[in-house]
């Protein structure tokens, strides 16, 4: 099968056309014969040096697919063979087959084609563990999402804004503004030419944000606590802006403030299984209704993964980057 491999940590051009035996898939496991495969972050760190698959994952990237189920392990599951599904994949996407364990493949919402499926897995798993599970956002609870216009950011947006939160978003253009903002957000906020502590504290009357979702960190968390509200949580997802950080402790002793985060990939298959349960329960519905949509940037050919990388890197996008196979 064609792959795309990292031949050596680098630029995007050290992503190159490989072949590889189709792999086999174990005890609780499909394969997946790829129709399209997303481009996210973690592909970029891992093609830099800096993301290690776990043990056991396949060194090449991809961390989303979607496409048909041809064989595996379907006995106990929903699935059959010649099911279309979506999967999130701790490695191998980059190729014309991949392996998912069952537990983490999700039929495609009904009105979506399987290139729009590609760009779900990995956001919405994300953002549902982070934002819903983990920072238990809530009720009339605020949410301010960093990086907005990002596959993870718009997924955050119109996911929290469909179910009665409202949202601030910081992104890095006037043309990000609009766009964050036409999918929900109350207020973009364009970080390059306003202070988002006081673009939010003005925007809450000073009281703050409940939940903060951020993929920046570094000095970001210090500012981060000052946007929030007494019992507020930041939830660090990435370190685009570095991994040290500095803030006031006693100000989260006296306000009861949290500062957590996680990384989705080394999970076991079970907890990845549960957030694909609660997914389908209460996120699809809102997909196959079309309230939420996946936000498609744009498409490209297996081949160009490299471009795909470098657009990325550039922050180009607002929305997913899809590889069709």
């Amino acid at each position: 099968m064609r792959v795309i491999e990292i031949k050596e940590p680098g630029a995007p051009e050290v992503l190159v056309v490989g072949e590889r035996p189709e792999p086999k898939p174990a005890p609780g496991e499909v394969l997946i014969k790829v129709a399209a495969a997303g481009i996210n972050r973690p592909d970029v760190f891992q093609r830099l040096g800096n993301y290690a698959p776990p043990p056991g994952a396949s060194d090449i990237p991809g961390l989303e697919v979607s496409g048909e189920i041809v064989g595996g392990d379907v006995a106990g599951s929903a699935f059959k063979v010649g099911d279309q599904v979506c999967a999130l994949v701790a490695g191998g996407g980059y190729a014309q087959y991949c392996v998912a364990p069952v537990a983490q493949c999700m039929p495609i919402p009904a009105g979506l084609s399987l290139i729009q499926a590609a760009g779900l897995p990995e956001t919405y798993f994300t953002v549902w563990s982070n934002v819903f599970d983990r920072g238990a956002l809530s009720g009339e609870e605020t949410l301010l999402v960093h990086g907005g216009a990002s596959g993870i950011g718009t997924t955050a947006i119109q996911l929290a804004t469909a179910l009665g939160h409202r949202v601030f978003a910081t992104v890095g253009s006037d043309e990000r503004v609009k766009a964050v903002e036409a999918l929900g957000a109350v207020k973009g906020i364009n970080y390059k030419t306003q202070d988002f502590v006081e673009e939010i504290k003005a925007l809450t009357d000073n009281r703050g944000v409940d939940v903060i979702l951020d993929m920046v960190a570094g000095d970001y968390i210090g500012r981060d606590i000052k946007c929030l509200a007494d019992d507020g949580r930041i939830v660090i997802i990435a370190t685009l802006g570095g991994t040290k950080s500095s803030f006031n402790a006693s100000e989260l002793m006296r306000r009861r403030l949290t500062v957590t985060g996680s990384t989705l990939r080394p999970r076991p298959v079970a907890f990845k299984g549960d957030i694909a349960q609660k997914l389908q329960s209460k996120v699809w519905p809102l997909l196959s209704s079309g309230k939420i949509k996946p936000i498609i940037y744009a498409t490209m050919s297996l081949e160009e993964a490299a471009k795909g990388h470098a657009m990325m890197e550039a922050g180009e996008q607002i929305g997913k980057i899809i590889m069709t196979v």
